[in-house]
């Protein structure tokens, strides 16, 4: 099938894949009078009265923010918000068909971090969490930050911990199929972008502490070649400045992840790893290696983000889910606490008895996922005082 061509004939018969519903009927006089002037006035005091009423008589206990500036969209770089909107819809779909949350896209037309700080965080109000989406690093880093400090909702970026989150629950499957340590394997993460260093930054945070991260430059080390976030994370991964190539740090190890772009890792490179080697080959739509040709090289088990393959990793298995469990109990953050029940969540899944090489991941339509990250997440939000009720 040519998805290229047969989606681009949808979107001109969908004309937007959103639309606007009243959970009202407004058929009568006294209806009207209910649910706007005069009656609506009620409400209104009530919630200047107390501001968290507003979760209980508007719908923004239910809604999330889908924000972009369109200056990372998917694999096609830096195209801008309006060219970006398909997207940003889509993942509103995703959060309405998979976890009944009603998302709003919002594309801005700036890549300025101060105004995109400003703009977002003045329309929290309306929200109860912000999902942020296709900004490109490391502005992605500054922006979440800020934006952390100044809202009182939760602000995820999903390239960044959406993508980690699900890459670490198939990692901890795929580790105990080779029967190997994440304290002690040897991994290598091709790619420092938002992805790369989120992934890292979580790895390290669940024990995880022989990582080697790379970008196009080699080796993150710190270094002019490489931008403020990956000098900062070189410092703790690579605190003796190691250099070299990917051809070089891919040699004994246990782990390949790749977060960067096709045919970048060699038949000669999985060659190289260590006996039961794991790769992750998360590039799109084309990974880093032909999945096949990693296999007949000699890795044990290989994941992609394709849904044509086995073990895809796909965020869809986290933000959903993840955002369920935060609103729910009205959450003022998503912080690593949730991260981390959200992965171990998926990774138990997958029972024991039916691990393997081929199943190491929860797929996209399972029923379980949403309900089990959710419930997980919202008892770790208690659990570390971030939750409302």
């Amino acid at each position: 099938m040519d998805y290229q061509k047969l989606s681009l004939e949808k979107h001109y018969a969908w004309q937007g894949k959103l639309e606007v519903r009243s959970r009202v009927k407004v058929d009568s006089k006294e209806m009207l009078s209910l649910a706007y002037t005069p009656g609506v006035a009620a409400p209104c005091l009530e919630i200047k009265r107390d501001p968290d009423l507003s979760y209980a008589l508007t719908r923004r206990a239910n809604t999330v923010a889908v924000v972009s500036d369109g200056s990372a969209v998917l694999g096609l770089g830096n195209i801008g918000p309006l060219a970006g909107m398909p997207v940003m819809e889509g993942k509103c779909v995703l959060f309405k068909e998979f976890a009944d949350i009603d998302a709003i896209p919002i594309v801005l037309n700036t890549q300025d971090s101060d105004e995109l700080v400003k703009i977002i965080s003045a329309l929290s109000t309306s929200f109860g969490g912000i999902n942020l989406e296709d900004i490109a690093a490391p502005r992605c880093f500054e922006i979440e930050a800020r934006l952390k400090k100044i809202v009182d909702i939760p602000v995820f970026h999903d390239d960044q911990h959406g993508t980690a989150i699900v890459l670490v629950a198939a990692l901890k499957n795929a580790l105990k199929v080779v029967k190997k340590d994440i304290l002690s394997a040897k991994i290598v993460i091709n790619g420092a972008g938002s992805a790369g260093i989120a992934i890292s930054k979580f790895l390290l945070s669940i024990g995880a502490n022989n990582l080697t991260v790379l970008d196009r430059a080699g080796i993150i080390c710190d270094s002019d070649a490489f931008n403020p976030s990956q000098r900062e994370l070189a410092k703790i991964v690579n605190p003796f400045g190691v250099s070299g190539t990917l051809y070089d740090a891919i040699k004994g190890a246990d782990v390949f992840i790749g977060v960067s772009t096709k045919d970048v890792l060699s038949f000669e490179m999985v060659r190289s790893m260590a006996q039961g080697a794991i790769v992750f080959a998360m590039a799109n739509p084309d990974p880093e290696i032909d999945p096949a040709l990693a296999v007949k090289a000699g890795a044990r088990i290989v994941a992609t983000g394709r849904s044509d393959l086995p073990n895809q990793i796909n965020n869809v298995l986290a933000f959903p889910g993840i955002f369920r469990g935060a609103l729910d109990v009205r959450a003022k953050d998503i912080n690593e606490q949730m991260k981390i029940a959200a992965a171990e969540a998926l990774a138990e899944l997958i029972d024991e008895k039916e691990l393997s090489e081929i199943n190491i991941i929860p797929k996209a339509f399972d029923p379980r996922v949403v309900p089990a990250v959710a419930k997980a997440v919202a008892k770790a939000a208690k659990d570390s005082g971030v939750a409302r009720i």
